[in-house]
């Protein structure tokens, strides 16, 4: 999903707007978030922490994600210290090497559990990604192949239940659709 540049304008200028520095693409797996984060990165020469490398692999899903995001990269920034974590290797299921986060004025996060309640205090500007359950696997599927289908279903579950817990699609600054609508 590529946000079409009317979109991107709009939603670079309500960041810079709120004044936020800490930007969370969030929404259900297979809607569209690392496209836009990687746009919203260009636009702000912004690195970007992606939850795919911090979840504990298919059976930690987004509240162990939510976890390595708080204790790796929301602590320290928070604190004005350097920010990196450990990267999840999902083929060696184990965990691998560390990364650092280079400083900037802007960090982009995005995945399943970016926008949890605990971005909130960092004053996090918040967008939601969501595309109807079929796209969704089948994206997944499309780009995991059809051996990860009872991971998935199982990933949806997880997500569905964070999610409920976490009121992150009523509490976002903006919401778009898996096309890159606003929704």
């Amino acid at each position: 999903m590529t946000v079409s540049p009317a979109v991107l304008g709009e939603l670079l200028s309500r960041i810079r707007s709120a004044d936020a520095r800490l930007v969370c693409v969030d929404g259900p797996a297979g809607s569209g978030k690392t496209t836009l984060a990687a746009q919203l990165a260009d636009a702000f020469e912004a690195p970007v922490v992606h939850m795919d490398d911090l979840y504990e692999g298919w059976a930690g899903g987004p509240d162990a994600g939510a976890a390595n995001l708080r204790r790796w990269v929301l602590d320290p920034l928070a604190a004005g210290e350097p920010v990196r974590y450990r990267r999840y290797d999902w083929v060696e299921d184990d965990w691998a090497e560390w990364h650092d986060v280079p400083p900037s004025t802007h960090l982009v996060v995005e995945g399943c559990g970016a926008a949890a309640r605990q971005v909130d205090a960092l004053g996090a500007f918040r967008i939601w990604v969501a595309a109807d359950d079929v796209e969704r696997l089948r994206r997944g599927l499309e780009r995991d192949g059809d051996d990860a289908r009872d991971h998935w279903l199982r990933w949806m579950t997880q997500e569905a239940a964070h999610y409920e817990r976490e009121a992150t699609r009523e509490r976002a600054d903006v919401r778009l659709d898996g096309f890159g609508q606003p929704a």
